[in-house]
C-alpha cells in the first residue's frame, strides 16, 4: 500500500470506527472544516490529550485519509503489528533518544511525507510529540516546521503546504456519552515563512512553532496553572454552568465549551495577579466539593433549586417506557460491556490510555460477541431479514441501555437531593447557602467586562 494514495480497505475502517464512535459519543461538535483548502497539501496539527482518540477526532471528521507520523518506538514489536500501523498510515519518526544511528532512518520518512504532500494528500503530527491526561497544553517541539521546510526545501518551494491548527475537546476523557468537539484554525501558510527560513532557518522554525502553538490555543481548552489544575477543573465543574448564565441564555455545549475557555483563563490570571484571593477560593472550593461528595451528591444537581419532584416524576415515567427495550439492550450487551470494562481498569494502569483500550477493545469484541449471538438464536428468528434487524438492533440498543441506566443514576440523584430537603432541611440549606456565597466570591473576582 502506498501511503500517498487512496485505500478502499481504509475507507470501509473509517466508516466502521465511526460507527464505534457514535455509540461512544453524545455528541460530535465540528467547527472550521470550511478552512481547510481543499486543493492545496495540508498538515494536520492538533493538541495531545487523549492517545488514540486524538487522532480518529481528525481522522473521522476529515474527508482525508491522514498519513500520522508517530514515534519510531511503537514500531519493530512484531511484523504484525507493524504491518497494521502501514495500514493505518502511520510512519516512524525518530529521535535522538531512539539512537543516532536510527536517525539516518528518517530520510525515507522524509521522502514518504513530501510524496503524500505532492499529491495533495494530508500529513498530520502532534506538536506536542507526546500526549497528557489533562486540559493543558505542552510546549511544541520542531518536528511541524523541520518536515514542512524541508519539503518546501526539496520541492524549490512548489508545493504551498497550509498547517491547520486543530483543537480537540472532549467532555471526558474515557467516559461514554461524552462531547467531543474539533476545532479548525486558519490554515497557516508556510510561504509566508521561506523567506525568513532562507536567512535564518532556526529563527524562522522558531517563529513557524510559535505561530502554531498560538493558533492551536483559542482552539482548545487550556489550563495553564501547574499549582492549582485540579481546583481549577472542580471549579469549572461547580460554577461553570453559572459562569455561562452571566453571559448568555445560549445552554449549548460549544456555548459551554466557550465560556469554560474563558473562565480557565481568567482563573490563571486570578492566580497570576491575586494569589491570596486565588488560594481562598481554592480552599473553599474543596470544601464544598468534599461536602458534596460526602453526601453521595454531584456537583450539577446544585445548578438550581428548582421543582425535583416534577423532574423526578416525569424521569420515571421515560423509566419506565423505556425499561423493556432497556432489558433488551443490556441482555445482549452486558457481558462484552463489563468484559471490556473489567479488562480496561485491571490491566491499564494509565488512564490516558483507558479511551484508547475501551475503542479498540470495543471494536474487537462487540461484533464477535454479536455474530456469536446471531449464530446461537439464527434458528429462532424466521428470517434473513429479521436477522439482519436483530443484528442492527444490538447495538443502537446497546447505546439505549446505556442512556437508560444515566437517567436512573441522575433521577437516584434527585432523589436523594429530596430526601435530604424533607428530612435534614437544616443541611440542605447549609449546602446551597455555601454553595451560593462560593459564586457570588466567583462573581466577583471574576468580573466579566
Amino acid at each position: 500500500m502506498k501511503y500517498e494514495k487512496w485505500s478502499f480497505g481504509y475507507w470501509l475502517l473509517k466508516q466502521y470506527v465511526r460507527l464505534a464512535t457514535w455509540v461512544i459519543h453524545r455528541k460530535t461538535i465540528v467547527s472550521g472544516r470550511d478552512k481547510i483548502p481543499e486543493d492545496k497539501p495540508v498538515v494536520f496539527a492538533p493538541n495531545h490529550q487523549n492517545a488514540l482518540s486524538d487522532p480518529l477526532a481528525v481522522l473521522l471528521n476529515t474527508r482525508f485519509q491522514p498519513v500520522w507520523l508517530a514515534r519510531a518506538d511503537i514500531f519493530g514489536k512484531s511484523t504484525i503489528v507493524d504491518s497494521i500501523l502501514k495500514f493505518l498510515k502511520i510512519i516512524p519518526v525518530y529521535r535522538i533518544r531512539d539512537g543516532k544511528e536510527n536517525l539516518d532512518k528518517n530520510q525515507s520518512t522524509f521522502t514518504t511525507s513530501i510524496k503524500v504532500l505532492k499529491n495533495k494528500f494530508a500529513l498530520a503530527l502532534f506538536p506536542e510529540a507526546a500526549h497528557t491526561f489533562k486540559r493543558q497544553m505542552m510546549p511544541h517541539k520542531k518536528a511541524v516546521p523541520r518536515i514542512v521546510f524541508m519539503a518546501e526545501e526539496k520541492t524549490s518551494s512548489n508545493l504551498d503546504i497550509q498547517i491547520i491548527p486543530t483543537g480537540i475537546y472532549y467532555s471526558d476523557y474515557w467516559k461514554f456519552n461524552r462531547i467531543l468537539i474539533v476545532n479548525f484554525g486558519e490554515p497557516i501558510a508556510v510561504n509566508d515563512y521561506l523567506g525568513a527560513y532562507k536567512q535564518n532557518p532556526n529563527a524562522a522554525t522558531v517563529a513557524l512553532k510559535t505561530r502554531i502553538y498560538n493558533g492551536i490555543l483559542p482552539l482548545t481548552l487550556n489550563i495553564k496553572s501547574k499549582k492549582y489544575y485540579e481546583e481549577f477543573e472542580r471549579i469549572r465543574e461547580i460554577y461553570g454552568k453559572h459562569f455561562l448564565k452571566r453571559q448568555s441564555n445560549n445552554k449549548s455545549a460549544y456555548s459551554l465549551f466557550k465560556s469554560d475557555q474563558m473562565l480557565a483563563g481568567m482563573l490563571d490570571e486570578l492566580e497570576l495577579k491575586k494569589p491570596d484571593e486565588t488560594e481562598q477560593i481554592v480552599n473553599e472550593t474543596n470544601k464544598l466539593y468534599t461536602k458534596i461528595k460526602k453526601l453521595g451528591l454531584r456537583p450539577w444537581l446544585l445548578d438550581d433549586q428548582g421543582n425535583h419532584f416534577l423532574k423526578i416524576s416525569g424521569n420515571l415515567l421515560l423509566l419506565i417506557a423505556g425499561l423493556p427495550l432497556f432489558i433488551f439492550g443490556f441482555v445482549f450487551n452486558a457481558l462484552p460491556f463489563f468484559l471490556v470494562d473489567w479488562y480496561v481498569r485491571k490491566k491499564i494502569k494509565d488512564k490516558s490510555f483507558w479511551s484508547t483500550f475501551f475503542l479498540v477493545s470495543g471494536i474487537l469484541v462487540f461484533p464477535l460477541f454479536y455474530f456469536i449471538l446471531l449464530f446461537s438464536l439464527g434458528g429462532l428468528i424466521p428470517s434473513i431479514g429479521l436477522k439482519v434487524v436483530f443484528l442492527i438492533s444490538l447495538p443502537l440498543t446497546g447505546k439505549f441501555a446505556f442512556l437508560w441506566y444515566l437517567l436512573l443514576r441522575k433521577t437516584r440523584g434527585r432523589i436523594r437531593l429530596l430526601m435530604m430537603k424533607w428530612n435534614k432541611r437544616e443541611k440542605y440549606w447549609q449546602l446551597f447557602h455555601e454553595k451560593n456565597q462560593l459564586f457570588k466570591k466567583l462573581n466577583s473576582l471574576l468580573a466579566i467586562k
